[in-house]
């Protein structure tokens, strides 16, 4: 096992990874109020690791509420953030009663949020089963629902009291959510860490066929990027930002085809594509760079080509984004391979052509 720091101060909280932790109450109990926990978790992981944690915390004397909620990205709204509440509130869970996360992004998200509403706050414990949870969004606080016009657009900073990554989970994981995982992992080398983009090229074969060394490593150095950010801006007032690379267009792909239909991965990833053309239009990187881009997304399974749903359909979605201050669209564009930065001023034209080609590709 191996353990990292989110430091934040007296908030700060460890992320732990490694093989079999769903049977390590050691890792849970010091983090409990009382040995009370509602385990949030859906119809897919439940059938697999519910029981399984289950016992591992009964066996330790803590008292077990499950809720299973329906699983995919259509049903991350106010009716399933309701159903938590509702068993809450029937089983007279307290204000020192502890939420747990048991599934992928979606789960953890909405836990999150239930966790930052219920009773104005109660604890919340993530433990993520896919590889895209793992490695960014059950580490930093990030947690909402989607609305119709708009994804994550409803929601709160709420950081977790810890986060156990047991890599074992990942056996279960289809394919599809396994590169999903991977656009969230190869972000992290175009943002901020050239040496990790060489890694995961020399690697991404071994990724894709899940060995659990090359896992174990591209889940940690994920972490420690996504911690090291979010230790230096937690509320997204600044570099926080840049992990939104490809998010721009890739929320809008996701809201424009209907939540569930791409995932959120496959999104980043084809949203990306679309942020290196922009900044390759921009001068910034060459068409080579763009090109070595697209060959690591493929080798990871992972599609590049936007769909298409118009151009005016993109600026409409994307006019409904977390990162649009004072009416104007802003993207996480290339400065260079290794490095992004946030842009406020694309050239419309340039970003019309972007979405032009786009487009008449998809």
């Amino acid at each position: 096992m191996q353990t990292l720091t989110v430091d934040l101060g007296d908030r700060s909280y460890p992320i732990h990874i490694g093989a079999g932790l769903l049977d390590r109450a050691d890792l849970i109990l010091p983090h409990l109020r009382q040995k009370r926990v509602a385990i949030v978790t859906n119809t897919t992981v439940g059938p697999l690791y519910l029981d399984r944690l289950t016992a591992t915390l009964k066996n330790a004397g803590v008292d077990v509420l499950a809720i299973v909620l329906p699983d995919g990205e259509a049903y991350k709204n106010w009716e399933t953030l309701n159903l938590i509440f509702d068993a809450l509130l029937t089983n007279r869970a307290e204000r020192n009663t502890t939420l747990i996360a048991l599934g992928g992004g979606v789960i953890g998200d909405l836990t999150g949020f239930a966790a930052a509403s219920y009773q104005r706050g109660v604890p919340f414990i993530q433990v993520p089963t896919t590889l895209l949870a793992q490695v960014d969004s059950s580490v930093g606080g990030k947690t909402g629902i989607n609305h119709p016009l708009g994804k994550n657009m409803i929601g709160a900073f709420y950081q977790p009291q810890v986060v156990l990554a047991d890599t074992e989970t990942l056996n279960t994981l289809p394919e599809r959510e396994l590169s999903a995982g991977l656009a969230e992992v190869i972000k992290y080398g175009l943002i901020r860490d050239l040496p990790f983009l060489d890694w995961l090229e020399a690697n991404m074969d071994r990724l894709v066929a899940r060995d659990p060394e090359a896992l174990a490593y591209a889940i940690r150095r994920s972490c420690e990027n996504k911690a090291e950010v979010v230790a230096a801006d937690e509320r997204e007032a600044g570099q926080r930002a840049l992990l939104n690379l490809g998010h721009t267009f890739g929320h809008a792909i996701e809201a424009g085809m209907g939540y569930g239909v791409w995932l959120h991965g496959e999104g980043v990833s084809a949203g990306t594509m679309l942020a290196a053309d922009l900044s390759c239009r921009m001068g910034n990187i060459s068409q080579a760079d763009v090109e070595r881009i697209d060959a690591l997304f493929k080798r990871a399974g992972l599609p590049t080509v936007a769909p298409n749903l118009g151009t005016e359909e993109y600026l409409k979605h994307m006019g409904v984004d977390k990162k649009v201050e004072a009416g104007i669209i802003r993207f996480v564009l290339f400065r260079k391979l290794g490095e992004a930065y946030v842009c406020g001023d694309a050239p419309t034209d340039l970003l019309n052509q972007t979405l032009t080609e786009a487009v008449a590709r998809g």
